[in-house]
């Protein structure tokens, strides 16, 4: 168990689940390309993969800029996001309706490390580690891309499912 005295205790709670967070994604981002049938969409969660083991450098940084050793905790909620996309991708259906269910997923993920890494990065901004700052900054802007990226190619993918044999 933790303790919390102060705002570092959390920021470094925080960034130490994060990096659990990104360790989970570059494991589970191979299989949810695997599962998917867009080409557009395979290829864009592979250039994630990429940039997600990016994030991990990145965050073993954040640790080594503010005198700390990378230490990394479970992520319980990444845990249940990749969850809840598993078993999306062990289903059978329409392959154009499981696309849009794992833009979903993957969109889930998205807006779970923006709320993430907008906490620390305010936190590096109050404890006035500006290195560290700078780099979860930079996380940010990735992730806040990705969800966009994700977003424009959901308007092609949705359509396809929405005319999927048996929608509505």
């Amino acid at each position: 168990m933790s303790k919390f005295n102060s705002l570092n205790d959390l920021f470094i709670d925080e960034i130490a689940d994060l990096l659990s967070a990104e360790k989970q994604l570059v494991k589970a981002l191979p299989k949810v390309a695997e599962a998917t049938t867009d080409r557009q969409l395979s290829a864009g969660i592979m250039a994630h993969l990429e940039q997600t083991k990016g994030h991990v450098e990145r965050l073993n940084q954040v640790f080594e800029s503010i005198g700390e050793k990378p230490q990394s905790k479970t992520c319980e909620a990444m845990k249940g996001l990749i969850e809840e996309a598993d078993e999306l991708i062990g289903e059978s259906g329409d392959p154009a309706v499981l696309d849009a269910g794992i833009i979903a997923c993957a969109q889930r993920v998205e807006h779970y490390e923006i709320a993430a890494y907008g906490c620390v990065r305010t936190y590096a901004s109050l404890l006035g580690y500006t290195e560290a700052e700078q780099l979860l900054q930079q996380t940010l802007d990735e992730e806040a891309e990705t969800d966009r990226k994700l977003t424009d190619l959901s308007g092609q993918i949705n359509a396809g499912a929405l005319s999927a044999v048996g929608s509505r």
